[in-house]
């Protein structure tokens, strides 16, 4: 169906002559002619000859005008001699978009705009950055310190994932004082190195990171232990490149000195998602621990929900985690795979919890179409 014209587009191409119309039988039948000036030189374009007494033939004078328009709009008739003049083809008419000529590559999509104050998103096969927004500049990372606190745990050599850690009252109590996010483990439970990760990753628990940091990190006492750990956490980000990160705690709960960049975190969670007990963890949208009671009794736990809501609202979203904090505000690092193809990302310093989605959204889609 032809798109209407609008009248100020003029009235549009002229449809060629029926076969019974008189110009139609006398433009087939014209030869060339030696006297008459042409167009063309003998390679079949159309030629002169008997124009103007093809135009007088036709009866009516509109009819004669529109033959006159349309048999010289490629000509200028100037001093008794015919010079020829480039011809525009008229555009089609389509309802659609018409799609870019073969060769010629198809316009960029649009870099978003985001909340967040920082943000970065890379093509996770190669490390090629998709997206940069104060990629490199140093902010407070909330909870999304967790990743780092699950990487050292899962590289710890011959790690038992099944080996049981005893729930202590420091873990709770520490909660308490920070009137921090918790996987309300109960004192006394033994709880496995699994469960405990889980606990760390969906509702990120920061007793769960504690009692970690308690059991892998060295030395005799808990505060000495816990220091081994943190400093295990800063020589893995050395070990990685992360030049604008530095930990001064297992759970993002810093003294200031806890910071880490868009960039940063995008990339040490590419490399935490090579593994497949990570991987699992952090792409399950709900889990329920079973863990053994101080008597010997089994207990199960409420489920432990994951806090990063895009495992439920956005196609392929795989991961990774969620953080929040007076100074960091709103955190998210994520990730998803679409037709084989894998993005993560981070923002930093967005205004709500829904505001980070959003954001994370529109990275991941403007992601995807730069991988395409």
């Amino acid at each position: 169906m032809r798109t209407p014209r609008h009248p100020s587009e003029g009235p549009g191409p002229l449809a060629p002559p029926p076969r019974d119309h008189p110009c139609y039988s006398h433009v087939a039948q014209t030869r060339p002619n030696p006297h008459r000036p042409q167009l063309g030189r003998a390679s079949g374009e159309f030629v002169t000859i008997g124009v103007l007494n093809l135009i007088n033939a036709i009866p009516g004078a509109r009819v004669r005008r529109a033959v006159a328009v349309a048999l010289t709009s490629g000509a200028v008739l100037a001093a008794g001699a015919l010079s020829t003049t480039p011809a525009q083809a008229a555009p089609a008419h389509t309802s659609a978009q018409a799609a870019p000529a073969r060769g010629v590559p198809a316009r960029a999509a649009a870099a978003p705009s985001i909340v967040a104050k920082g943000g970065f998103v890379m093509d996770n096969a190669n490390g090629r950055a998709l997206y940069t927004k104060a990629a490199d500049t140093r902010r407070a990372t909330g909870s999304t310190t967790k990743i780092m606190t699950a990487k050292v745990v899962l590289s710890q050599p011959k790690l038992n994932l099944d080996a049981k850690v005893t729930i202590q009252m420091a873990y709770s109590d520490y909660i308490v004082s920070k009137n921090a996010s918790s996987a309300r483990l109960i004192v006394g439970d033994k709880v496995t190195v699994r469960q405990l990760l889980y606990g760390l990753m969906l509702p990120s628990g920061c007793d769960a990171a504690y009692a970690l940091a308690d059991r892998f990190g060295s030395g005799r006492t808990r505060a000495a232990r816990v220091k081994s750990f943190i400093g295990k956490m800063n020589a893995e980000a050395k070990k990685l490149g992360l030049k604008n990160t530095r930990f001064d705690s297992f759970d993002g709960i810093g003294n200031g000195g806890n910071y880490s960049t868009p960039r940063d975190l995008t990339k040490l969670a590419g490399s935490a998602l090579k593994n497949s007990t990570f991987r699992t963890i952090v792409k399950t949208k709900k889990y329920t621990a079973k863990t053994v009671t101080r008597k010997g009794g089994t207990r199960t736990m409420a489920p432990w929900v994951n806090t990063n809501t895009l495992l439920g609202s956005y196609s392929g979203a795989i991961g990774v985690k969620t953080g929040s904090g007076p100074e960091a505000k709103y955190c998210l690092v994520f990730a998803a795979t679409r037709k084989g193809k894998t993005v993560v990302g981070t923002v930093l310093t967005s205004s709500s919890s829904a505001q980070r989605a959003k954001d994370a959204t529109k990275l991941m889609d403007y992601g995807f179409a730069r991988t395409n």
